[in-house]
């Protein structure tokens, strides 16, 4: 089954993640797929605008923890290499997929992401490199794994924040809903779930009427401003260190955590705060 799906609709390219029995968590195929699909929209000159969708519960719930923190071998080591460690390996193989995520900020189409239920962890920079987002209300953003195991590789959350309200997302690893999301100016807008659709259906419509030649040069001109201080630097940094915190002593940590008692229970951990993972052992509050 295809991991990333791409239709035509008139002027609207329209690519939709396709993994809903895991929330569309990202594996190592998925950021190919995604990056096959918007080519496909660029080569077509009948495509105006790319409108990007999950299917199932959600946008996308960031990397697939199953596939690599809890896994003891194979894929795990893709993401955790054995001691001691080669940190331009594991630049090559992150740097891979945060190229293959930048294809929807390169496109020569806009894109507008459409968010539902949650755009966390490596999800969140799949939405960030958009041009747009539209989120409903309740959906959730966010980049948790910044508390242990991890660091936005595209970096996106500076350019579309500033430096205060980043990190009072970095350094917390909070998921924020929709409204407050809109507030920030971190997406364009947030809307009642039952919206979603004919707000993004709407928008792209609009901005589908404008020729394509016009639409790529307002776009080039945005993303050169934003290049210009710095983005692809900025990346690099963030993907050597997304690295680093993976297999710093408390990154190993938490990959043994997850292998000992399962993702799902080491990530609770991690975003209540009931681990020292410097310790390695549950926080008592009692003390």
């Amino acid at each position: 089954m295809s991991r990333v799906l791409y239709e035509k609709d008139g002027r609207i390219g329209r690519i939709t993640l396709n993994r809903p029995e895991a929330m569309n968590a990202i594996d190592d195929l998925l950021p190919v797929e995604l990056a096959d699909c918007v080519a496909r929209a660029n080569a077509d000159p009948g495509v105006h605008v790319i409108i990007l969708s999950g299917a199932g519960r959600a946008f996308s719930a960031g990397y697939d923890l199953a596939y690599y923190a809890q896994a003891t071998g194979g894929a795990g080591h893709a993401a955790t290499q054995d001691m001691p460690w080669d940190p331009m390996k594991d630049y090559a193989f992150m740097m891979r997929n945060t190229e293959l995520f930048m294809s929807l900020w390169r496109s020569y189409r806009p894109v507008i992401a459409k968010v539902h239920g949650f755009a966390v962890a490596g999800g969140s920079d799949i939405a960030l490199c958009c041009d747009m987002i539209v989120m409903e209300d309740e959906a959730e953003i966010g980049y948790m794994p910044v508390r242990v195991w991890g660091c936005p590789t595209t970096a996106m959350w500076v350019y579309r924040l500033g430096p205060e309200r980043a990190k009072r997302m970095l350094f917390t690893g909070d998921r924020i809903k929709g409204p407050e999301a809109e507030r920030i100016g971190l997406v364009l807008k947030s809307v009642p779930a039952e919206e979603l659709d004919a707000e993004v259906e709407r928008l792209a419509e609009r901005m589908a009427t404008v020729p394509v030649n016009q639409l790529m040069m307002q776009k080039l001109v945005v993303n050169q401003a934003i290049e210009a201080m710095g983005l692809k630097q900025t990346q690099m940094f963030a993907t050597l260190f997304d690295g680093i915190t993976r297999h710093s002593p408390e990154g190993i940590n938490f990959k043994h955590r997850a292998e000992e008692v399962g993702w799902k229970q080491a990530v609770r951990e991690r975003d209540l705060g009931t681990f020292d993972w410097t310790a390695n052992r549950p926080i008592n509050h009692t003390k």
